[in-house]
Protein backbone atom coordinates (compact mmCIF):
# COMPACT_ATOMS: atom_id res chain seq x y z
CA UNK A 1 0.00 0.00 0.00
CA UNK A 2 2.98 2.30 0.45
CA UNK A 3 3.26 2.70 -3.33
CA UNK A 4 -0.22 4.21 -3.69
CA UNK A 5 -0.48 7.86 -4.66
CA UNK A 6 -1.79 10.08 -1.83
CA UNK A 7 -4.92 11.23 -3.68
CA UNK A 8 -8.10 9.69 -5.05
CA UNK A 9 -7.01 10.61 -8.59
CA UNK A 10 -4.79 13.32 -10.06
CA UNK A 11 -6.27 16.72 -10.89
CA UNK A 12 -3.22 18.90 -11.48
CA UNK A 13 -0.19 18.12 -13.65
CA UNK A 14 1.96 17.93 -10.52
CA UNK A 15 -0.39 15.30 -9.10
CA UNK A 16 -0.24 13.43 -12.40
CA UNK A 17 3.53 13.16 -12.02
CA UNK A 18 3.13 11.78 -8.50
CA UNK A 19 0.53 9.31 -9.77
CA UNK A 20 2.79 8.09 -12.59
CA UNK A 21 5.70 7.59 -10.19
CA UNK A 22 3.38 5.53 -7.99
CA UNK A 23 2.38 3.38 -10.97
CA UNK A 24 5.99 2.75 -11.88
CA UNK A 25 6.91 1.82 -8.32
CA UNK A 26 4.07 -0.72 -8.18
CA UNK A 27 5.01 -2.15 -11.59
CA UNK A 28 8.64 -2.58 -10.49
CA UNK A 29 7.59 -4.28 -7.25
CA UNK A 30 5.31 -6.70 -9.10
CA UNK A 31 7.98 -7.45 -11.69
CA UNK A 32 10.40 -8.31 -8.88
CA UNK A 33 8.00 -10.34 -6.75
CA UNK A 34 5.08 -11.41 -8.92
CA UNK A 35 6.70 -14.47 -10.46
CA UNK A 36 5.27 -16.49 -13.36
CA UNK A 37 1.65 -15.77 -12.43
CA UNK A 38 2.06 -12.27 -13.90
CA UNK A 39 1.62 -13.74 -17.38
CA UNK A 40 -1.28 -16.05 -16.52
CA UNK A 41 -3.98 -13.88 -14.95
CA UNK A 42 -6.26 -13.12 -17.91
CA UNK A 43 -9.98 -13.85 -17.78
CA UNK A 44 -9.62 -16.48 -20.49
CA UNK A 45 -7.66 -18.66 -18.06
CA UNK A 46 -10.29 -18.11 -15.37
CA UNK A 47 -12.96 -19.26 -17.82
CA UNK A 48 -10.93 -22.38 -18.58
CA UNK A 49 -10.62 -23.06 -14.85
CA UNK A 50 -14.37 -22.54 -14.53
CA UNK A 51 -14.93 -25.26 -17.11
CA UNK A 52 -12.60 -27.59 -15.21
CA UNK A 53 -14.71 -26.95 -12.09
CA UNK A 54 -17.87 -27.74 -14.08
CA UNK A 55 -16.38 -31.06 -15.11
CA UNK A 56 -15.09 -31.79 -11.60
CA UNK A 57 -18.57 -31.52 -10.06
CA UNK A 58 -20.11 -33.61 -12.83
CA UNK A 59 -22.29 -30.95 -14.46
CA UNK A 60 -22.96 -31.49 -18.14
CA UNK A 61 -23.37 -27.73 -18.65
CA UNK A 62 -22.64 -24.61 -16.64
CA UNK A 63 -25.06 -22.49 -14.62
CA UNK A 64 -23.53 -19.10 -13.87
CA UNK A 65 -24.38 -15.58 -12.68
CA UNK A 66 -21.80 -12.83 -13.19
CA UNK A 67 -22.04 -9.21 -12.04
CA UNK A 68 -19.90 -6.32 -13.31
CA UNK A 69 -16.45 -7.74 -14.19
CA UNK A 70 -18.16 -11.12 -13.78
CA UNK A 71 -20.12 -10.25 -16.92
CA UNK A 72 -16.87 -10.31 -18.88
CA UNK A 73 -16.00 -13.69 -17.40
CA UNK A 74 -19.47 -14.92 -18.40
CA UNK A 75 -19.15 -13.58 -21.93
CA UNK A 76 -15.70 -15.15 -22.23
CA UNK A 77 -16.96 -18.54 -21.04
CA UNK A 78 -19.95 -18.40 -23.39
CA UNK A 79 -17.66 -17.87 -26.36
CA UNK A 80 -14.92 -20.30 -25.35
CA UNK A 81 -17.38 -23.06 -24.40
CA UNK A 82 -20.63 -22.25 -26.23
CA UNK A 83 -21.88 -25.85 -26.09
CA UNK A 84 -21.53 -25.98 -22.30
CA UNK A 85 -23.98 -23.20 -21.42
CA UNK A 86 -27.04 -24.28 -19.45
CA UNK A 87 -28.11 -20.97 -17.86
CA UNK A 88 -25.77 -17.99 -17.93
CA UNK A 89 -26.68 -14.56 -16.52
CA UNK A 90 -24.55 -11.46 -17.02
CA UNK A 91 -25.59 -8.29 -15.16
CA UNK A 92 -23.85 -4.91 -15.32
CA UNK A 93 -22.31 -5.75 -18.66
CA UNK A 94 -18.89 -4.68 -19.86
CA UNK A 95 -18.62 -4.11 -23.59
CA UNK A 96 -16.15 -6.95 -24.36
CA UNK A 97 -14.70 -5.26 -27.45
CA UNK A 98 -14.04 -1.97 -25.64
CA UNK A 99 -12.48 -3.89 -22.74
CA UNK A 100 -10.05 -5.97 -24.80
CA UNK A 101 -8.99 -4.43 -28.10
CA UNK A 102 -11.13 -1.38 -28.75
CA UNK A 103 -12.52 -0.64 -32.19
CA UNK A 104 -10.32 0.37 -35.08
CA UNK A 105 -7.16 1.99 -33.75
CA UNK A 106 -8.69 3.10 -30.44
CA UNK A 107 -6.13 1.19 -28.41
CA UNK A 108 -3.39 3.45 -29.75
CA UNK A 109 -4.84 6.57 -28.08
CA UNK A 110 -7.49 5.48 -25.56
CA UNK A 111 -6.98 3.40 -22.39
CA UNK A 112 -9.48 0.59 -22.04
CA UNK A 113 -11.27 2.23 -19.10
CA UNK A 114 -11.83 5.32 -21.25
CA UNK A 115 -13.12 3.20 -24.14
CA UNK A 116 -15.83 1.84 -21.83
CA UNK A 117 -17.13 5.42 -21.41
CA UNK A 118 -17.96 4.86 -17.76
CA UNK A 119 -17.46 8.60 -17.27
CA UNK A 120 -20.56 9.13 -19.41
CA UNK A 121 -22.47 6.55 -17.38
CA UNK A 122 -21.55 8.22 -14.09
CA UNK A 123 -22.37 11.71 -15.38
CA UNK A 124 -25.77 10.60 -16.67
CA UNK A 125 -26.49 8.87 -13.36
CA UNK A 126 -25.48 11.98 -11.42
CA UNK A 127 -27.87 14.04 -13.53
CA UNK A 128 -30.59 11.61 -12.45
CA UNK A 129 -29.57 12.21 -8.84
CA UNK A 130 -30.03 15.95 -9.42
CA UNK A 131 -33.37 15.43 -11.21
CA UNK A 132 -34.81 13.15 -8.54
CA UNK A 133 -33.45 15.34 -5.74
CA UNK A 134 -35.17 18.36 -7.28
CA UNK A 135 -38.41 16.41 -7.74
CA UNK A 136 -38.23 15.04 -4.20
CA UNK A 137 -38.03 18.56 -2.75
CA UNK A 138 -38.28 18.20 1.04
CA UNK A 139 -37.20 14.55 0.83
CA UNK A 140 -33.78 15.61 -0.50
CA UNK A 141 -31.53 17.67 1.75
CA UNK A 142 -29.72 19.21 -1.24
CA UNK A 143 -32.83 20.26 -3.18
CA UNK A 144 -32.82 23.99 -2.43
CA UNK A 145 -32.25 26.00 -5.57
CA UNK A 146 -30.80 24.07 -8.51
CA UNK A 147 -28.95 20.96 -7.24
CA UNK A 148 -26.81 20.61 -10.36
CA UNK A 149 -25.66 24.23 -10.24
CA UNK A 150 -25.04 24.08 -6.50
CA UNK A 151 -22.93 20.93 -6.90
CA UNK A 152 -20.87 22.67 -9.58
CA UNK A 153 -20.30 25.65 -7.28
CA UNK A 154 -19.34 23.35 -4.42
CA UNK A 155 -16.84 21.59 -6.68
CA UNK A 156 -15.33 24.94 -7.69
CA UNK A 157 -14.97 25.95 -4.04
CA UNK A 158 -13.08 22.74 -3.28
CA UNK A 159 -10.87 23.17 -6.31
CA UNK A 160 -9.83 26.53 -4.91
CA UNK A 161 -9.38 25.33 -1.34
CA UNK A 162 -10.13 22.01 0.43
CA UNK A 163 -12.25 22.13 3.57
CA UNK A 164 -10.93 20.81 6.86
CA UNK A 165 -13.11 18.18 8.52
CA UNK A 166 -12.67 16.74 12.05
CA UNK A 167 -10.97 13.34 12.05
CA UNK A 168 -12.59 12.24 15.31
CA UNK A 169 -9.23 12.18 17.10
CA UNK A 170 -8.83 15.85 17.87
CA UNK A 171 -7.36 16.79 14.50
CA UNK A 172 -8.60 17.53 11.01
CA UNK A 173 -8.12 16.22 7.48
CA UNK A 174 -8.52 17.98 4.12
CA UNK A 175 -11.54 17.09 2.01
CA UNK A 176 -10.59 17.94 -1.57
CA UNK A 177 -12.25 18.31 -4.94
CA UNK A 178 -11.02 14.81 -5.82
CA UNK A 179 -12.56 13.48 -2.60
CA UNK A 180 -15.89 15.07 -3.52
CA UNK A 181 -15.84 13.50 -6.98
CA UNK A 182 -14.71 10.09 -5.69
CA UNK A 183 -17.37 10.06 -2.93
CA UNK A 184 -20.05 11.07 -5.42
CA UNK A 185 -18.88 8.46 -7.93
CA UNK A 186 -19.08 5.74 -5.28
CA UNK A 187 -22.55 6.85 -4.22
CA UNK A 188 -23.82 6.57 -7.79
CA UNK A 189 -23.30 2.81 -7.51
CA UNK A 190 -25.98 2.53 -4.81
CA UNK A 191 -29.13 4.70 -4.95
CA UNK A 192 -29.82 3.69 -1.36
CA UNK A 193 -26.94 5.96 -0.39
CA UNK A 194 -28.33 9.01 -2.23
CA UNK A 195 -30.22 10.50 0.74
CA UNK A 196 -27.02 10.41 2.79
CA UNK A 197 -25.07 11.90 -0.10
CA UNK A 198 -27.63 14.72 -0.30
CA UNK A 199 -27.25 15.37 3.44
CA UNK A 200 -23.46 15.41 3.13
CA UNK A 201 -23.52 17.81 0.16
CA UNK A 202 -25.77 20.20 2.07
CA UNK A 203 -23.51 19.98 5.13
CA UNK A 204 -20.49 20.77 2.94
CA UNK A 205 -22.40 23.65 1.40
CA UNK A 206 -23.20 25.22 4.78
CA UNK A 207 -20.18 23.92 6.72
CA UNK A 208 -21.90 25.20 9.85
CA UNK A 209 -21.44 21.81 11.54
CA UNK A 210 -18.19 20.21 10.36
CA UNK A 211 -18.52 17.42 12.94
CA UNK A 212 -21.87 16.42 11.44
CA UNK A 213 -20.41 16.52 7.92
CA UNK A 214 -17.54 14.27 8.97
CA UNK A 215 -19.98 11.83 10.60
CA UNK A 216 -22.10 11.66 7.45
CA UNK A 217 -18.99 11.08 5.36
CA UNK A 218 -18.04 8.18 7.63
CA UNK A 219 -21.54 6.76 7.15
CA UNK A 220 -21.21 6.99 3.38
CA UNK A 221 -17.77 5.40 3.38
CA UNK A 222 -18.95 2.58 5.64
CA UNK A 223 -21.87 1.89 3.33
CA UNK A 224 -19.91 2.04 0.09
CA UNK A 225 -16.56 0.67 1.19
CA UNK A 226 -17.65 -2.25 3.33
CA UNK A 227 -17.55 -6.03 2.97
CA UNK A 228 -13.77 -6.22 3.15
CA UNK A 229 -13.06 -9.95 3.13
CA UNK A 230 -9.38 -10.17 3.95
CA UNK A 231 -6.77 -8.54 6.15
CA UNK A 232 -4.64 -7.70 3.12
CA UNK A 233 -6.63 -5.99 0.34
CA UNK A 234 -5.13 -7.31 -2.90
CA UNK A 235 -6.95 -4.86 -5.17
CA UNK A 236 -3.69 -2.92 -5.48
CA UNK A 237 -2.12 -5.63 -7.64
CA UNK A 238 -5.11 -7.89 -8.34
CA UNK A 239 -6.94 -5.45 -10.59
CA UNK A 240 -4.00 -4.64 -12.90
CA UNK A 241 -2.85 -8.25 -12.75
CA UNK A 242 -6.02 -9.25 -14.57
CA UNK A 243 -7.05 -6.18 -16.53
CA UNK A 244 -3.66 -5.05 -17.79
CA UNK A 245 -2.70 -8.54 -18.91
CA UNK A 246 -5.63 -8.82 -21.32
CA UNK A 247 -6.30 -5.31 -22.65
CA UNK A 248 -4.69 -3.28 -25.43
CA UNK A 249 -3.65 0.20 -24.30
CA UNK A 250 -1.49 3.12 -25.43
CA UNK A 251 2.26 2.73 -24.95
CA UNK A 252 2.78 6.27 -23.64
CA UNK A 253 1.36 7.55 -20.36
CA UNK A 254 0.71 10.93 -21.98
CA UNK A 255 -2.27 9.26 -23.67
CA UNK A 256 -3.90 8.87 -20.24
CA UNK A 257 -3.41 12.55 -19.47
CA UNK A 258 -4.90 13.61 -22.81
CA UNK A 259 -7.83 11.21 -22.53
CA UNK A 260 -8.53 12.25 -18.93
CA UNK A 261 -8.72 15.92 -19.79
CA UNK A 262 -10.86 15.29 -22.88
CA UNK A 263 -13.27 13.04 -21.00
CA UNK A 264 -13.53 15.52 -18.14
CA UNK A 265 -14.55 18.24 -20.58
CA UNK A 266 -17.18 15.99 -22.11
CA UNK A 267 -18.47 14.24 -18.96
CA UNK A 268 -17.91 16.64 -16.13
CA UNK A 269 -15.98 15.49 -13.04
CA UNK A 270 -15.60 11.81 -13.96
CA UNK A 271 -13.25 11.71 -16.94
CA UNK A 272 -10.15 11.88 -14.79
CA UNK A 273 -10.95 9.14 -12.25
CA UNK A 274 -12.21 6.69 -14.88
CA UNK A 275 -9.16 7.25 -17.06
CA UNK A 276 -6.36 7.39 -14.50
CA UNK A 277 -7.65 4.29 -12.71
CA UNK A 278 -5.96 2.18 -15.43
CA UNK A 279 -2.73 4.11 -15.99
CA UNK A 280 -0.91 1.30 -14.17
CA UNK A 281 -1.36 -0.68 -17.40
CA UNK A 282 1.24 1.47 -19.19
CA UNK A 283 4.23 0.18 -17.17
CA UNK A 284 2.63 -3.15 -16.17
CA UNK A 285 5.11 -6.03 -16.68
CA UNK A 286 2.62 -8.86 -17.32
CA UNK A 287 0.89 -9.94 -20.53
CA UNK A 288 -1.11 -13.15 -20.92
CA UNK A 289 -0.65 -14.83 -24.29
CA UNK A 290 -3.67 -17.05 -23.51
CA UNK A 291 -6.10 -14.16 -23.13
CA UNK A 292 -9.37 -14.29 -25.07
CA UNK A 293 -10.28 -11.24 -27.12
CA UNK A 294 -13.00 -12.55 -29.40
CA UNK A 295 -14.91 -13.34 -31.43
CA UNK A 296 -17.94 -12.64 -29.21
CA UNK A 297 -20.55 -14.07 -31.55
CA UNK A 298 -20.61 -17.80 -30.80
CA UNK A 299 -24.01 -19.51 -30.77
CA UNK A 300 -24.55 -20.96 -27.29
CA UNK A 301 -26.39 -24.20 -26.54
CA UNK A 302 -28.94 -22.26 -24.46
CA UNK A 303 -29.84 -18.56 -24.46
CA UNK A 304 -27.75 -16.16 -22.37
CA UNK A 305 -29.71 -13.73 -20.17
CA UNK A 306 -28.23 -10.22 -20.41
CA UNK A 307 -29.35 -7.77 -17.68
CA UNK A 308 -28.77 -4.03 -18.00
CA UNK A 309 -29.67 -1.02 -15.84
CA UNK A 310 -30.53 2.16 -17.74
CA UNK A 311 -28.54 4.43 -15.40
CA UNK A 312 -25.59 2.27 -14.41
CA UNK A 313 -22.67 4.56 -13.52
CA UNK A 314 -19.94 2.04 -14.32
CA UNK A 315 -21.09 -0.57 -16.83
CA UNK A 316 -23.36 1.45 -19.08
CA UNK A 317 -26.66 0.11 -20.37
CA UNK A 318 -25.08 0.37 -23.81
CA UNK A 319 -22.76 -2.50 -22.86
CA UNK A 320 -25.74 -4.79 -22.32
CA UNK A 321 -27.20 -3.81 -25.69
CA UNK A 322 -23.86 -4.46 -27.41
CA UNK A 323 -23.41 -7.94 -25.91
CA UNK A 324 -27.05 -8.82 -26.60
CA UNK A 325 -26.51 -7.86 -30.24
CA UNK A 326 -23.25 -9.83 -30.46
CA UNK A 327 -24.57 -13.12 -29.04
CA UNK A 328 -26.89 -14.95 -31.48
CA UNK A 329 -28.83 -16.58 -28.62
CA UNK A 330 -29.41 -14.02 -25.90
CA UNK A 331 -32.23 -12.07 -24.30
CA UNK A 332 -31.98 -8.56 -22.89
CA UNK A 333 -33.73 -7.85 -19.57
CA UNK A 334 -33.84 -4.17 -18.58
CA UNK A 335 -34.02 -2.44 -15.21
CA UNK A 336 -35.42 1.05 -15.68
CA UNK A 337 -33.56 2.35 -12.67
CA UNK A 338 -30.25 3.46 -11.20
CA UNK A 339 -27.09 1.99 -9.73
CA UNK A 340 -24.47 -0.58 -10.61
CA UNK A 341 -26.16 -3.85 -11.62
CA UNK A 342 -29.68 -4.88 -10.63
CA UNK A 343 -28.45 -6.63 -7.47
CA UNK A 344 -31.16 -6.34 -4.78
CA UNK A 345 -32.78 -3.45 -6.65
CA UNK A 346 -35.88 -5.03 -8.20
CA UNK A 347 -38.08 -7.96 -7.20
CA UNK A 348 -39.20 -8.05 -10.83
CA UNK A 349 -35.63 -8.63 -12.06
CA UNK A 350 -35.02 -11.17 -9.29
CA UNK A 351 -38.11 -13.11 -10.32
CA UNK A 352 -37.10 -13.30 -13.98
CA UNK A 353 -33.50 -14.23 -13.16
CA UNK A 354 -34.57 -16.92 -10.68
CA UNK A 355 -37.05 -18.36 -13.15
CA UNK A 356 -34.40 -18.49 -15.86
CA UNK A 357 -31.86 -20.19 -13.58
CA UNK A 358 -34.43 -22.84 -12.67
CA UNK A 359 -35.81 -23.50 -16.15
CA UNK A 360 -33.30 -22.01 -18.63
CA UNK A 361 -36.24 -20.17 -20.21
CA UNK A 362 -35.68 -16.48 -20.83
CA UNK A 363 -38.32 -13.79 -20.12
CA UNK A 364 -40.37 -12.35 -23.00
CA UNK A 365 -38.50 -10.13 -25.44
CA UNK A 366 -38.53 -6.47 -24.45
CA UNK A 367 -39.17 -7.10 -20.73
CA UNK A 368 -38.54 -3.98 -18.64
CA UNK A 369 -38.65 -3.99 -14.84
CA UNK A 370 -39.02 -1.10 -12.42
CA UNK A 371 -36.89 -0.59 -9.29
CA UNK A 372 -38.43 -1.34 -5.92
CA UNK A 373 -37.46 2.08 -4.55
CA UNK A 374 -37.28 5.48 -6.26
CA UNK A 375 -34.77 7.81 -4.56
CA UNK A 376 -36.31 10.79 -2.78
CA UNK A 377 -39.86 9.68 -3.57
CA UNK A 378 -40.47 9.19 0.15
CA UNK A 379 -38.96 10.76 3.28
CA UNK A 380 -35.52 9.31 3.97
CA UNK A 381 -35.24 7.00 6.96
CA UNK A 382 -31.81 6.11 8.28
CA UNK A 383 -31.40 2.34 8.17
CA UNK A 384 -30.35 0.65 11.39
CA UNK A 385 -27.33 -0.92 9.73
CA UNK A 386 -26.10 2.50 8.66
CA UNK A 387 -26.67 3.91 12.11
CA UNK A 388 -24.38 1.15 13.32
CA UNK A 389 -21.82 1.87 10.61
CA UNK A 390 -22.73 -1.19 8.55
CA UNK A 391 -22.26 -1.73 4.83
CA UNK A 392 -24.95 -1.84 2.19
CA UNK A 393 -25.53 -5.29 0.67
CA UNK A 394 -25.08 -3.62 -2.72
CA UNK A 395 -21.49 -2.77 -1.82
CA UNK A 396 -20.78 -6.38 -2.77
CA UNK A 397 -20.86 -5.31 -6.42
CA UNK A 398 -18.72 -2.19 -5.99
CA UNK A 399 -15.30 -3.04 -7.47
CA UNK A 400 -12.39 -2.83 -5.01
CA UNK A 401 -10.67 -0.11 -7.05
CA UNK A 402 -13.73 2.13 -6.66
CA UNK A 403 -13.90 1.34 -2.93
CA UNK A 404 -10.31 2.53 -2.77
CA UNK A 405 -11.36 5.89 -4.24
CA UNK A 406 -14.25 6.28 -1.82
CA UNK A 407 -12.68 5.04 1.39
CA UNK A 408 -9.26 6.72 1.27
Amino acid sequence: LAVLAPMAFPVTRAEERVWVRSDRALARACAQRGGPILDHMATGNVARDLDLLRRAVGDDKLSYVGYSYGSFLGATYANLFPNKVRALVVDGVLDPIAWTTGRGDQARTLPFSTRLRSAKGTWETLKEFFRLCDAGAANCAFSQGNPQHRFAELAERLLEEPVQLPDGQGGTFPFTYADLVATTLGAMYDPGSWPDLAVFLQQLWDLAQPDAAAATLRTLRARLGGLQQEDYPNFVEGFPGVACSETDNPNNVAAWARAARAQDRQFRYFGRPWTWITSICQPWPGQDADRYDGPWTRRTSNPVLVVGTRFDPATRYRGAIILDNLLPRSRLLTLDGWGHTSFLASACIDGHVSGYLLTARVPPRGTVCQPDVVPFAQPAAQAQTLAAGGASPRSAVIPPMIRRLVAR
